[in-house]
Parts: C-alpha cells; sequence; structure tokens
C-alpha cells in the first residue's frame, strides 16, 4: 500500500522529509547532480534534480547523457497516482548508431530501471513510461556530423514509502547505464559506450 503521510506531521514537514531522504542517496561519482527549480503547478509540493555524467572525469567522450528527476507530493494523493507521492524521470543518451539500429534496445533501457530500482529494494507501484531511440543523419551544412543515434527513457511510479534514497539511487544508477557505464549490480549488461563525436 502507498505510504500515509505521518499523524500528527503537516504536509510541509512531511515533505522535508521526503527530501532529506533525497539528500541522503548514494550516488555514482560520474554523476554530477545538482538541485533545479521544480515544475510549478503538478502539486502542491516538488523537489527536482538534474544529472550529467561527468564529461571532466571521461575527457575521451563529449556528451555522455543527461537526467532530470522530479519528485511530486500531494497530501491528497491524487487518483491517477495512487499514493501521495509520484517520481518522474528523464534519462537521455547517445548511442552508436549500429546499437540505435537494434529493435530491443529500448526494451533492454526499460528493462535497466526495473533492475536499478529493484537492486535498490526501491518499492513502488502504477509505473508507467516511454523508451525512444532517435536516428539521425546530416545533410547540407551538417553533413559531416554523419549519423547518429540516442535513447530517450521517460518513466514515472508511484513509491510504497517516503524513503525516497533508493529511488533516487536507481534513477542514478539508470543514467550511468544509458550512458554505457558498467552496472553496479552483476548480471546486467551495458550497452557499449560511444566514442568522440558522430560520424
Amino acid at each position: 500500500m502507498p505510504p500515509a503521510s505521518p499523524a500528527g506531521q503537516s504536509p510541509q514537514s512531511v515533505f522535508d522529509g521526503i527530501v532529506a531522504s533525497i539528500e541522503r542517496a548514494v550516488l555514482r561519482p560520474e554523476l554530477e547532480v545538482s538541485t533545479i527549480p521544480a515544475p510549478s503547478g503538478l502539486a502542491p509540493f516538488a523537489h527536482a534534480l538534474a544529472a550529467d555524467v561527468n564529461p571532466a572525469q571521461h575527457a575521451d567522450d563529449s556528451d555522455l547523457g543527461t537526467g532530470r528527476l522530479v519528485v511530486l507530493f500531494d497530501p491528497e494523493a491524487p487518483e491517477g497516482w495512487g499514493g501521495p507521492v509520484r517520481v518522474i524521470c528523464y534519462a537521455q543518451a547517445p548511442l552508436e548508431t549500429e546499437i540505435g539500429l537494434d529493435p530491443f534496445v529500448s526494451d533492454v533501457a526499460w528493462s535497466w530501471l526495473v533492475d536499478a530500482l529493484a537492486t535498490r529494494g526501491a518499492q513502488y507501484t502504477a509505473a508507467s513510461g516511454t523508451a525512444t531511440k532517435v536516428l539521425s543523419t546530416g545533410y547540407g551544412e551538417l553533413a559531416a556530423q554523419g549519423s547518429g543515434a540516442q535513447i530517450e527513457l521517460r518513466a514515472s511510479w508511484t513509491p510504497l514509502e517516503l524513503d525516497l534514497a533508493a529511488h533516487v539511487e536507481g534513477w542514478a544508477e539508470l543514467l550511468c547505464m544509458v550512458a554505457g557505464y558498467p552496472p553496479t549490480a552483476d548480471g546486467v549488461t551495458a550497452l557499449p559506450r560511444r566514442r568522440g563525436s558522430r560520424g
């Protein structure tokens, strides 16, 4: 069952506890994570993070991956959520063009999210999302860019707990995996890292 707000606590106090749990998440060193302004109008309370795979640590890659995580809290537990908290995540990374042509790459990306959350013991319900691969070819003045590909994953789910550290760690793991870095869990295969610029 989705968590109920602790008795006797104000919504602001409950949300402050949620944010504190987010800040306790232990994230992979490949990431640079920062707090960003949360979108307004989606819920009474919201908190957002942005993350980039750190190019300073990996100078041979110019654009490894990026992601966003938004945590929404509504004490009224909207019917569409199935609970008072909803997590929304986004992850994007370039791919080798040959990998982008794989018809199963979108399925793999979704399975990474499920596996990353499971590995950290994150409990949730009502998961939904889309995995999209984008293939592109430059023409005219952009012809020198050649062909390229990228994977984008957008997902949301309702946590069954108010401590969201495991959920944030799962998102961070997903972002590193779509960028081509080995998973921290055994038995999960990463995509080859994309080297250099398109061409």
